[in-house]
């Protein structure tokens, strides 16, 4: 069995590994600096622009990048932020929505060019993060009505990133570095 050997161009793995980090780190800093504490439950809620740069990421560079950063970035929010118990959760709950919307996104060679699918992508994603969410909160509080007090809160957050990484996207896709 021969086996192929994929040229990569030079430096293309570096700068692959640095645009993950920086959509990462916008991530991170969308959810730290940007965020409102919600007194809906037992520890509060929180609705950031995190969502919205998690979408950004997805329908600009697609699945495996907006998973990174939704769940790199969130995680290390979780867990510098004083919601520590919540790191695992939010890695896979955000690491799905970012990897449903990029690959929902990029489906069929759109390569994150539709607005209608990036659209469709966002609110496709909602449903599993709020369903992860309310399973973690579910099993953290050993019931399963607690949970249901977040879910608003998710349902804001979800929107606001969709009103906000839309148009963001549209313009950036006019970005000659977009249209590749």
């Amino acid at each position: 069995m021969e086996k192929t050997q994929t040229y990569v161009k030079p430096g293309q793995k570096t700068l692959d590994l640095i645009l993950t980090s920086m959509l990462v780190a916008l991530v991170f800093v969308s959810t730290v600096f940007l965020n409102i504490k919600l007194p809906i439950t037992a520890n509060g809620g929180l609705v950031h622009l995190g969502t919205a740069m998690l979408f950004i990421a997805s329908i600009l560079f697609g699945p495996k990048k907006g998973a990174l950063a939704g769940a790199i970035g969130m995680g290390l929010f979780d867990m510098v932020g004083g919601w520590l118990v919540w790191a695992p959760i939010t890695i896979v709950a955000r690491g799905l929505q970012g990897y449903l919307v990029g690959k929902i996104a990029w489906s069929k060679g759109r390569n994150g060019n539709s607005i209608g699918m990036n659209i469709t992508a966002a609110i496709v994603s909602m449903p599993f993060m709020i369903a992860v969410y309310y399973i973690g909160e579910g099993i953290l509080y050993g019931n399963w009505v607690a949970p249901l007090a977040s879910i608003p809160g998710d349902i804001v957050q979800n929107v606001l990133g969709l009103l906000i990484a839309i148009p963001v996207c549209a313009a950036l896709k006019k970005v000659p570095y977009f249209n590749k």
